[in-house]
């Protein structure tokens, strides 16, 4: 009975990551998007203001707001990223115990 309280909670942590992959999924696209769009708009404003094109990409991404999107989009890639492993996680334990329920379980007729 061990082994199936242990598939059951593996399904519940499983389903809880499923459903949480919605939520991260959509932050990192929000929060990619948000990047995006304040990138382009400072890097529109300081080719306007004559600097040099080659210097804008790097010198955009120096400027705080930039940056601090920047890394607010590079936390949620990282949650979405560690949601997916857990979730990845979660299956191959789930195979290992149904594949040690059926070794216990085998029959020795059909060994």
């Amino acid at each position: 009975m061990e082994l199936i309280d242990e598939i059951q909670n593996t399904y519940a942590l499983l389903d809880a990551s499923i459903k949480s992959l919605r939520r991260t999924s959509q932050a990192y696209a929000q929060a990619e998007m948000d990047y995006k769009i304040l990138l382009r708009q400072e890097c529109l404003k300081l080719r306007d203001e004559g600097m040099a094109i080659g210097m804008i990409d790097k010198t955009c991404y120096g400027i705080p707001s930039v940056a601090e999107a920047r890394f607010k989009r590079d936390i949620a890639q990282a949650n979405w990223t560690a949601n997916q492993e857990a979730i990845n996680s979660y299956k191959l334990r789930l195979r290992l115990l149904d594949n040690q329920i059926s070794r216990e379980w085998r029959t020795p007729e059909g060994l």
